[in-house]
């Protein structure tokens, strides 16, 4: 195979599903991963790329799925969610459990066992896909917004302790993106997750996969180190106007 070889988990859907279509079209093999494997087939099947079940809260599925990577120059770490709006009063740990598992060790357990391929390719590049919601705290959302800030930290951290290394490492914060995530975090509830756009026109999942290809797409001095994305209707987490 001589295509570069690039890695998206949450590739079944919404961000990830546009990702792995971008970057397949900007010339790389790309290896999906997901839980839903014959939603990930058929989008692999589509592009031309590698459809592997991953579920990144399963140290396990993990593992095997890093088995089924031969060698990766890209790693888009994009499985992620939220659940719930709770106060802290009223918090669910199970809530803040899952949020914790995908958002966080979903992505150290993916980046801890990819980089040494990443290195190995002489020009490795690991994006993650975070939130506005990891530099800004909202109320409602502390499970969500504690997760997406000590993956942020992770990320971050990453960039210091790869200097020197042939690997660049950026950073994506979208802000609101229309997708399957407001339906996620509201347990199926279409008319609330719908509710969450009204009257705005958010970010689409395309929108998300244009900014990860360019900067992945740059000459391998240029690191993209952080990059915020909004809607022109958002000016902050919480300060949205609505026609």
């Amino acid at each position: 195979m001589n295509r570069p070889i690039a890695v998206v988990t949450g590739a079944s859907a919404g961000i990830g599903e546009a990702t792995a279509r971008r970057l397949a079209a900007e010339g790389f093999h790309v290896v999906l991963g997901a839980r839903r494997l014959d939603r990930l087939q058929a989008i692999a099947d589509g592009i031309g790329g590698t459809a592997v079940e991953l579920d990144v809260t399963s140290a396990p599925s993990v593992e095997a799925f890093l088995d089924a990577v031969p060698a990766v120059n890209v790693l888009v770490n994009n499985a992620g969610g939220a659940r719930g709006l709770a106060t802290v009063a009223e918090a669910d740990e199970e809530h803040w459990r899952w949020m914790w598992e995908t958002n966080v060790l979903g992505t150290l357990r993916v980046t801890k066992g990819l980089l040494p391929k990443l290195i190995a390719s002489g020009d490795g590049h690991v994006v993650s896909v975070t939130s506005i919601a990891a530099y800004e705290a909202y109320d409602n959302g502390s499970g969500y917004t504690s997760a997406k800030h000590a993956q942020s930290a992770l990320h971050r951290t990453l960039r210091g302790e790869l200097l020197g290394r042939p690997v660049r490492v950026t950073e994506i914060l979208p802000g609101m993106v229309e997708t399957d995530f407001s339906v996620n975090r509201f347990d199926g509830d279409a008319d609330r997750a719908a509710a969450v756009y009204q009257g705005v026109t958010p970010l689409t999942a395309d929108d998300v996969a244009d900014v990860i290809a360019f900067a992945v797409t740059r000459p391998p001095h240029v690191n993209l180190d952080r990059i915020v994305l909004k809607p022109r209707a958002q000016a902050s987490a919480t300060r949205v106007h609505r026609a």
